[in-house]
């Protein structure tokens, strides 16, 4: 790690479902912790020891699902102390409350160690991103670990995510719609799209799509960037859930041509969040300025 964050003496920490790229990831020493993946009785750990097509793979061919877990206290415990330890300050970025009960162990580990800010992004996937981003820049900029949890609590509301899904099949697999809602929805080819409520975490359907995913993808693009005034051109995120690269170079060129922002980065969702969405999902998610 490079001197001058050694002599800041914070670390960045992060829930692996953050879904950051490799580039930002080692641009911010950004440092994962991966949730679990139970899997036919075999414990996994998200996106180190098991991958979203391997669950598809197992859903398709047997029809089981994995069910997520989230970390516990110990683990977070073993996670931090070598850094509190060596005299640094963690800040420590979760997957929404609503969304795992990750967060209140890693505040109950964090109470014990002490020196560890533990941040509830409110969000998921890359909207957990946007505030690991946001803690990277200002650990860059110097600000002291307390000031800049204070920041990123602040700033989780201008925090956007949402995310076009192609099919229901893999929520009615989990409980989360019913089987005749899918199938309705599946033979309509009905595209709801999946708002994330920045306060929690939380998940609701928004407006419903119809028609092929091309078509879907461009409309869902325009709408959501006409949704805000006062986007942050800064960075935006094109997450998705395992697709073909044409609706990617298709989602990114309609945002380029919509509105100019600074990065765009393409990423891939953790199992966590892939496992509940299916394939073929996609969604973007950015800042507002307030």
């Amino acid at each position: 790690m490079p001197d001058t964050l050694k002599s800041q003496k914070i670390i960045l920490s992060a829930d692996s479902t953050c879904d950051l790229d490799e580039e930002l990831k080692e641009r911010y020493h950004v440092n994962y912790f991966p949730l679990h993946i139970n899997l036919n009785g075999k414990d996994y750990l998200d996106n180190v020891t098991i991958t979203p097509e391997e669950i598809y793979r197992e859903y398709y061919d047997h029809k089981v699902l994995p069910k997520t877990a989230a970390v516990n206290v110990q683990e977070y415990i073993e996670h931090f102390r070598p850094w509190v330890d060596d005299g640094y300050e963690v800040i420590h970025v979760n997957l929404g409350h609503a969304l795992s009960s990750s967060y209140q162990n890693c505040c109950l580990a964090a109470q014990e160690l002490g020196h560890v800010h533990v941040i509830d992004s409110c969000n998921l996937s890359t909207g957990t991103g946007l505030t690991v981003v946001a803690a990277g820049k200002m650990i860059e900029q110097g600000l002291n670990a307390e000031t800049i949890a204070e920041k990123l609590r602040e700033g989780t509301s201008r925090r956007h995510a949402s995310f076009i899904l192609d099919t229901l099949t893999f929520l009615s697999a989990g409980g989360r719609c019913s089987s005749v809602t899918a199938f309705g929805a599946n033979m309509l080819k009905l595209k709801p799209c999946i708002q994330v409520d920045n306060r929690d975490g939380s998940m609701a359907v928004g407006k419903k799509y119809r028609g092929s995913l091309d078509k879907v993808l461009v409309k869902y693009v325009k709408d959501e960037l006409a949704r805000y005034s006062d986007i942050n051109t800064d960075l935006l995120f094109i997450t998705h859930s395992g697709i073909p690269q044409d609706y990617t170079d298709l989602v990114k060129k309609t945002v380029e041509s919509t509105m100019k922002f600074k990065e765009i980065h393409v990423t891939k969702a953790s199992c966590t969040i892939s496992c509940h969405c299916g394939p073929n999902t996609l969604g973007i998610l950015f800042e507002t300025m307030r």
